[in-house]
C-alpha cells in the first residue's frame, strides 16, 4: 500500500538485524520466553507445575497466534491479558499457569532491557567494524602530511592517518561505555505489582529465600548477571537515558567524522565513495556530494535529540510508576537504536571505501607552508651567522607582501622567491636546494606518524579484538 505512512528508518535506513530485535515477533517470542522462564523457576522451588505444564509452553514459544492476541486485545484493552489469553488458547494444560504472580512489567519491562541490551551488542559491532576499517586507513596514511586547521585556518602539519585517529579516539571511548554499559545493564526480574514481590510472598508462603532464588533463576535463564533489588512497578527509565546517552554519545562522534568528512570534500582532499552512476545534482552535473555523510550528520541529529524524551520520561514518573513513559518508549528507545544502526552502516560504508587524493593535499601545504616555515629560515639563517632580529624583520616583511598577493590578486604564496631573491638571505646561505632540505614536509609532522602506530596498535586494535564476535552479524535465531 502507498497510502499510509512508511518509516524511513525501517524502509531506507537500518538493518533486518536491528528490525528483528523490535519487530512483534521478537518481543512476543521474548514474552512467552520469560513465560517459560517464570513456570519452569516456580516448579524447580516447589509451587504446583507439572514439567507437562512447562513443556507444553515451550512447545509453542514461537508461533505466535498473532491473530487471536490482536482480537482479544480489541475487547480487553489491556496487550499483555491478550497475549497471556492466545498463548492459553495453544496451551490449555498450561493455561492456568501463565504469568503465575507477574504484573504486566514483568514481560514489558523485562523484554526492553533484553531488546536494549541485544540492540546494544549490535550497536557494538557495527562500531568496531568502523572502527576497524578506521584503523587500516588510520596506519594506511600514517605518513602521509596533511595540512592541519584549527579554526578552519591552516595550523602546524599533521598526517591524514593521524587525523582518522582523533575520530578513532572518539570512537574508542564510545565503545568503553557501550562495554560497561551491556555489562552493567541489569534485569528487572519478578517484582510483583509495585515491586514488593507480595504476591509472590503469598505463592511461597512467605519464604523470602526462595522468592530471592526465583529472581535469580529468571533473571540468570534471560541471560543477566544482574538484577535490581529495588523497582516500582517499572525499573527506573533511568536505565532507559542512561541507554539512550550511550547512543547520544555515539552519535556525536559520528557527526564529528562525518563533518570533518564533508569538509575535507568541499577542499577536494579526501572522498567518500562516489558510485560510477550516481548524480551529485539534479542541475549541476559535475557535484560530488557527499551525501553518506551528510545522512549521517542527518540521523545523529536524531539519535541525540532522543536523550531528551527518555530525560524527561524519567524526570517525571509518579511514585511507583505512572502510564505516560509507554507511549513515549515505544519511539524513543527503538527509533533510537534504528536510526543508529543506519549510520553506522552508511560509516562503515564511507571508511571502506575513502578516496584520498594526494596531489591536492600537498598543493594547499605547499600553499601555506611558506608561511609557516619563516622560523625554520630564520634560524638557518642564525646559524649561518645572521641576526635574528634583523632576519626576522626582513621574512616578516615578506610574509606581509605574500599575503597580499594570495588574498589580492589571487596569486599562488611567493614568499620563497622573495626569500631566494633577498641579499640578507642569499648571503646566509640560503639556497635553493636550502629551501628544499628545510620544507622536507616530514620535519613538520612531529611525532604524528609513531602517534598512529602505537594508538592503533596498543589502544584501538586490543579494544576491537577484545569484543567477542565483533565481526559477525547475525540476524537468525531469537537471542534471549
Amino acid at each position: 500500500m502507498r497510502n499510509e505512512f512508511e518509516s524511513p528508518l525501517i524502509k531506507r535506513y537500518a538493518s533486518k538485524e536491528m528490525s528483528f530485535i523490535f519487530s512483534p515477533q521478537y518481543k512476543f517470542e521474548t514474552w512467552r520466553k520469560l513465560w517459560i522462564y517464570l513456570a519452569e523457576s516456580e516448579m524447580e522451588l516447589g509451587l504446583p507445575i507439572t514439567q507437562e505444564q512447562v513443556d507444553e509452553l515451550k512447545s509453542h514459544a514461537t508461533d505466535i497466534n498473532f491473530d487471536v492476541a490482536e482480537a482479544e486485545e480489541k475487547r480487553r484493552r489491556h496487550d499483555v491479558m491478550s497475549h497471556v489469553y492466545a498463548y492459553g488458547v495453544q496451551c490449555p494444560k498450561a493455561k492456568g499457569i501463565i504469568h503465575l504472580g507477574a504484573t504486566s512489567a514483568f514481560v514489558g519491562d523485562n523484554t526492553d532491557l533484553i531488546q536494549m541490551k541485544q540492540g546494544l551488542i549490535l550497536v557494538r559491532k557495527r562500531l568496531c567494524r568502523v572502527m576497524d576499517k578506521l584503523s587500516k586507513f588510520a596506519m594506511e596514511y600514517k605518513d602521509m602530511p596533511q595540512l592541519g586547521a584549527t579554526h578552519f585556518q591552516a595550523a602546524q602539519l599533521t598526517t591524514v592517518g593521524k587525523r582518522a585517529c582523533l575520530w578513532l579516539q572518539d570512537m574508542l571511548i564510545d565503545l568503553e561505555e557501550l562495554n560497561f554499559l551491556i555489562k552493567v545493564l541489569p534485569f528487572r526480574g519478578v517484582k510483583g505489582t509495585t515491586g514488593t514481590q507480595a504476591s509472590f510472598m503469598d505463592l511461597f508462603n512467605g519464604d523470602e529465600e526462595k522468592i530471592m532464588e526465583l529472581d535469580r533463576r529468571v533473571t540468570e535463564k534471560a541471560g543477566f548477571e544482574r538484577v535490581l533489588t529495588i523497582t516500582g512497578q517499572t525499573y527506573t527509565r533511568k536505565w532507559d537515558n542512561r541507554v539512550n546517552q550511550v547512543l547520544s554519545s555515539i552519535a556525536q562522534s559520528l557527526h564529528k567524522f562525518a563533518t570533518d568528512m564533508r569538509l575535507m570534500q568541499g577542499v577536494k582532499e579526501v572522498e567518500e565513495p562516489f558510485e560510477k552512476t550516481q548524480i551529485g545534482s539534479s542541475a549541476m552535473a559535475y557535484k560530488r556530494n557527499p551525501m553518506r555523510s551528510e545522512r549521517i550528520c542527518s540521523l545523529a541529529r536524531f539519535v541525540m535529540a532522543q536523550v531528551n524524551s527518555t530525560a524527561f520520561t524519567q524526570a517525571t514518573q509518579w511514585f511507583e510508576r505512572t502510564l505516560d513513559d509507554s507511549a513515549n518508549k515505544r519511539l524513543a528507545i527503538p527509533e533510537a537504536f534504528l536510526a543508529m544502526d543506519a549510520m553506522l552502516i552508511i560509516a562503515e560504508n564511507v571508511t571502506n571505501g575513502l578516496v584520498v587524493y594526494p596531489k591536492v593535499i600537498e598543493k594547499r601545504i605547499m600553499a601555506e607552508l611558506p608561511f609557516m616555515a619563516t622560523e625554520n629560515i630564520i634560524m638557518e639563517g642564525v646559524k649561518n651567522g645572521g641576526d635574528r632580529q634583523e632576519l626576522h624583520e626582513e621574512i616578516r616583511v615578506m610574509s606581509m607582501e605574500a599575503g597580499k598577493v594570495v588574498k589580492e590578486q589571487g596569486k599562488d604564496n611567493d614568499l620563497l622567491e622573495r626569500v631566494l631573491k633577498n641579499e640578507k638571505f642569499q648571503k646566509l646561505g640560503i639556497t635553493e636546494a636550502k629551501l628544499k632540505e628545510i620544507l622536507d614536509l616530514r620535519k613538520f609532522v612531529g611525532r604524528a606518524p609513531g602517534q598512529v602506530v602505537k594508538f592503533v596498535g596498543d589502544e584501538v586494535l586490543p579494544a576491537i579484538e577484545a569484543v567477542p564476535d565483533w565481526n559477525v552479524l547475525d540476524a537468525g535465531e531469537l537471542k534471549v
